[in-house]
């Protein structure tokens, strides 16, 4: 009889044996052009040879099948006159597509949860449907179709820009939502994180449909998209229909466009002030911190559940609980490139200043009470628990995965766990001390008022109109040409003195709209009485057209100003410019 020891050796080696077994049994089949990416705890990527990626996330506990199509672009992609049309595409492919001329009542006719999402680095695309093989066909089929095939009409565009103004239109009436705008725009001075999804009104409502179909080529394409299939499935099939209908695209022959913009550091405090109709104000404040793949973002999260989570986070607690605010929201998204961590909180209007000045000494002072274990435990308790329930729902799981993509790599999603399990108070106070910085602050005021405060600029006038019976004056004269030569000029120039000694040469021309142009010379001073004087003989020019016994400065200027004569001095030195050592050159230019 075998020993014990060897008996459970074999007993593991024959059941590692047939796990692997099963696993294979249960591997897809690949049809051509389809290779194996990454798999992590359960999640399966798929890669086809035109650059798509396919995620597999089998649930067999829910009868629900998720189709959620990510293309990597959001405003952060947008050029100048693009804002909001990332955002405005989106709604665009909800207008047809060759094989579903009507989206939304192919979508309707099955049942399906559906929706389209557009964020700073993505936009998204997802039908939720009954797990049979025909929606998982359908669902996968729609999103290939409408990736490269979308109408994208001038009749739909006009219909659509209404929609969109309402939506933008409504956000304008979110006072606290136009204060984190704002916050950003001013805490982003060169990337486009600083901008609004929805964009600016008159880029949404002006657009050129060709415009938003070359935008729509450019970035919807497979080698930019993700496709990702959650729920109860046949993953044989899954990927035979991705392969059947994706796999067929070509991607373009141009390389896929990158951003490479970075937001320099900040230098200084930074202060938005906003005054729009209201009862009820606000303040917030915005640092930046890094991207969602860097290792200091999980500290980060950590930190800003410590400062806004209600009941015991310390931002509600110094407002809320002191009756200087009513609300406390805080904010912070795992973004592609570097972002902010944002605090906001609504005010009675009289409160508005102490609940500002409460507000940043929170955020600045945290060194003198440190960040503790217990509340850094109480936050990772809760990010994992969100987190727990996130993977629990198919769905939700399905189109979490298109942020963290958006990030860098949809792994990121579980490396992100690990690192929250593993933040501790030491680094959350790291972070606060590194972040939570004046000269990283952007703080931002609303103030409520009862009528509109705003100085509304007139558009440019129509300037052919304007101008079309436009005559002008009488030509201005021409001068004359001469050649200034030594020969020329002496035959022209006269030459004489005045009483007092000063001497002068006077040249006759003909110049373009009758200009005089006079320049003295005075000379002061030898070597003896200017040495070691360079820079006080620099400034007697600049300080003689700083007025005299008999007129001020100001009369000088402006009796220069009555004849249209401008006066300009130089002297040696570097202050001047115009002379010599011991010299100074005046200029006037007149009629």
């Amino acid at each position: 009889m075998r020993p014990a020891f060897l008996r459970r050796h074999m007993l593991t080696a024959v059941a590692l044996l047939a796990a692997t077994s099963a696993a294979l049994a249960q591997a897809p089949k690949l049809p051509a052009g389809v290779t194996v990416g990454p798999s992590v705890e359960g999640v399966s990527e798929y890669r086809l040879a035109n650059g798509l990626k396919l995620l597999l996330i089998p649930d067999a506990s829910q009868p629900k099948v998720t189709v959620n199509c990510t293309i990597f672009v959001g405003s952060r992609h947008e050029g100048y006159g693009e804002t909001g049309m990332a955002h405005l595409l989106e709604h665009m492919l909800f207008k047809g597509c060759p094989k579903f001329p009507n989206v939304p009542k192919a979508l309707a006719d099955r049942g399906a949860n559906f929706n389209g999402t557009t964020w700073l680095d993505r936009t998204n695309y997802y039908e939720t449907m009954n797990a049979t093989d025909d929606n998982l066909e359908f669902g996968i089929e729609l999103e290939a179709d409408r990736l490269m095939n979308s109408f994208v009409r001038r009749e739909d565009l006009m219909s659509e820009f209404t929609v969109v103004r309402n939506e933008f239109e409504s956000g304008e009436n979110n006072a606290v939502a136009i204060l984190s705008q704002r916050m950003a725009a001013v805490a982003f001075e060169w990337h486009n994180y600083g901008k609004s999804t929805i964009g600016n009104k008159t880029d949404i409502e002006r657009v050129p449909v060709d415009n938003l179909r070359a935008f729509y080529k450019k970035y919807y394409r497979p080698d930019n998209a993700m496709l990702v299939v959650a729920g109860k499935f046949d993953a044989d099939k899954a990927i035979g229909y991705v392969a059947k209908y994706f796999g067929p695209i070509k991607s373009p022959a141009e390389p896929l466009p990158l951003t490479y913009t970075e937001e320099p550091a900040q230098d200084g405090e930074r202060l938005v002030t906003l005054r729009r109709v209201g009862t009820v104000g606000a303040v917030g404040a915005v640092y930046h911190v890094p991207a969602g793949s860097h290792p200091e973002y999980a500290a980060c999260q950590v930190l800003e559940g410590v400062l806004a989570s209600p009941p015991a986070g310390r931002v509600y607690k110094a407002l809320v609980e002191t009756k200087k605010a009513v609300r406390v929201n805080g904010d912070i998204n795992p973004t592609h490139d570097p972002g902010v961590i944002e605090l906001t909180a609504q005010t009675e209007p009289a409160m508005t200043e102490a609940a500002r000045a409460a507000l940043v000494e929170t955020l600045e002072t945290m060194a003198k009470q440190p960040v503790t274990d217990e509340e850094t435990a109480r936050v990772k308790r809760s990010i994992l628990q969100q987190r727990e329930q996130l993977v629990a729902n198919s769905q939700r799981f399905a189109i979490q995965m298109s942020e963290w993509a958006a990030a860098g790599d949809w792994r990121l999603f579980f490396l992100h766990r690990d690192r929250v399990e593993a933040v501790t108070a030491k680094d959350v106070n790291a972070a606060a001390t590194k972040y939570l910085v004046r000269a990283n602050r952007t703080v931002g005021i609303y103030i409520p008022t009862t009528s509109p405060e705003r100085a509304d600029v007139p558009p440019p006038p129509d300037t052919a109109k304007l101008l079309a019976s436009y005559k002008g004056r009488a030509s201005i004269a021409s001068g004359e040409a001469f050649d200034p030569t030594p020969e020329n000029v002496e035959a022209r120039v006269k030459r004489g003195a005045f009483d007092g000694g000063v001497k002068y040469a006077l040249l006759n021309k003909k110049t373009r709209g009758e200009t005089v142009n006079l320049t003295l010379t005075l000379r002061f001073g030898n070597e003896v009485s200017l040495a070691n004087s360079a820079i006080a003989a620099s400034m007697v020019g600049p300080m003689m057209q700083r007025g005299t016994k008999s007129r001020t400065r100001q009369q000088i200027k402006d009796e220069f100003d009555r004849l249209n004569a401008t006066l300009g001095a130089g002297g040696p030195g570097p202050i001047g410019g115009g002379g010599g050592p011991g010299q100074i050159a005046f200029s006037v230019q007149t009629k």
